[in-house]
C-alpha cells in the first residue's frame, strides 16, 4: 500500500473538510483509512451530524444515495459510479406502484437498501437491524408490502407474525450461503456459535445460532467469548471482526459470500474523487424529501 498515496487522501481530506465512509463489506484498506466504518445507515447518519461539507462514501450507489438525503446541504461523492446494488435494482419506482395497486389501502416498508425513488414511494422505511421493530409498529388493519428483500421481509413476518405481501427481490451475495456450508463449517468447529445476516434464506437462518444485521455481528464478535466464530455474510466484515476482538478467529460460512460491487471501489478511486470532485449525487428535491420523510417515519420509532 502506498504512504504517498494515503497522505495524498489525508492532506485532501483536511483541505475539502471531507469525511470518508467505508461500508463494513469494503476491502481493508479502504475500511482502515476511514474516519468511520459501519452499516449503511449508520454512516449516513454519522455523517449527517459531522461539520464534514463532502462526504466520500465507500460504499454503493443507494448508501451514498442515503447519505444525500439525511445531507441535502453536503456533497456526497461515490467513488466508482459503477457500484451498485443487485437487490436495489430489482424493484423500480413503476414496479412499486403497479405492485400497491394490486393491495388497496397498502403500506410500505421499504428496507433501506433501494433507490430514493423507490424508498419516495413508500410509507417507511427499515433497517436489517429494526425490520421486525418497524414491522410491529406499523397499521394493524391494513395490508402489509415489503420490499426489495424477500428474505428480510420473511424474516421480520415470522417473528412477529404478521403477514405481508414479498416483493421476490434478494441480495445474490448471501443467498450463495448455503445450509450445507453452514453444517460444513459446524462440523469443523463443533464448539464454534453460527451468526448470519437476516438477508440469508430461511433455512439458514433457521440453522444458525444468531441471525443479525452487519452492527448486531460486529457487537455480538465484541463480547464472544468462544475460541471461534462463523460468520455468515459479506467476507469484508472480517477484517473489521479481526482488528476489534484479534483473540477470537473469524471463519466465513462460505469464501463464496463476496459482493463484487463493494469491491469495486480502491484507494487509488477514492483519491480521483476527491480530485475530481466526481461521481457526485444527486437527488431531485421532491424525491428526496418523500424519501426523507419514510426514513424519518422509521426514526420516530
Amino acid at each position: 500500500m502506498s504512504s504517498k498515496l494515503i497522505e495524498q487522501i489525508d492532506n485532501l481530506r483536511k483541505s475539502m473538510k471531507a469525511i470518508i465512509l467505508a461500508h463494513n463489506y469494503q476491502r481493508p484498506e479502504v475500511q482502515d483509512i476511514a474516519d468511520f466504518t459501519g452499516d449503511s445507515f449508520e454512516l449516513s447518519r454519522k455523517a449527517a451530524g459531522t461539520d464534514a461539507e463532502v462526504i466520500v462514501f465507500c460504499g454503493v450507489h443507494f448508501m451514498a444515495e442515503t447519505a444525500k438525503i439525511l445531507s441535502p446541504e453536503k456533497t456526497v461523492l461515490l467513488p466508482d459510479e459503477e457500484a451498485g446494488c443487485p437487490m436495489a435494482d430489482m424493484i423500480t419506482p413503476e414496479q412499486l406502484e403497479k405492485e400497491k395497486a394490486k393491495y388497496p389501502g397498502v403500506q410500505v416498508v421499504c428496507y433501506v437498501n433501494s433507490s430514493a425513488a423507490v424508498k419516495a414511494g413508500s410509507d417507511i422505511c427499515c433497517t436489517s437491524a429494526n425490520a421486525v421493530q418497524v414491522v410491529e409498529a406499523v397499521k394493524k388493519n391494513r395490508p402489509i408490502l415489503f420490499v426489495p428483500d424477500q428474505y428480510l421481509g420473511h424474516y421480520a413476518m415470522g417473528r412477529t407474525g404478521r403477514e405481508m405481501h414479498l416483493w421476490p427481490g434478494y441480495c445474490p451475495t448471501h443467498v450463495k450461503i448455503g445450509v450445507a456450508d453452514v453444517r460444513r463449517q459446524k462440523a469443523r468447529y463443533p464448539d464454534s456459535k453460527v451468526v448470519v445476516h437476516p438477508e440469508c434464506r430461511p433455512d439458514v437462518i433457521d440453522e444458525a445460532d444468531e441471525a443479525l444485521s452487519t452492527s448486531g455481528i460486529i457487537r455480538y464478535a465484541r463480547s464472544y467469548q468462544g475460541n471461534t466464530l462463523i460468520v455468515g455474510t459479506e467476507t469484508g466484515i472480517l477484517h473489521r471482526l479481526r482488528k476489534e476482538n484479534p483473540a477470537v478467529a473469524y471463519v466465513p460460512v462460505t469464501e463464496r459470500s463476496v459482493c463484487p460491487n463493494m469491491k469495486l471501489i480502491t484507494l487509488e478511486k477514492v483519491l480521483w474523487s476527491m480530485e475530481e470532485m466526481q461521481p457526485r449525487i444527486k437527488i431531485p428535491e421532491p424525491i428526496r424529501r418523500r424519501a426523507l420523510a419514510a426514513v424519518e417515519r422509521m426514526l420516530e420509532l
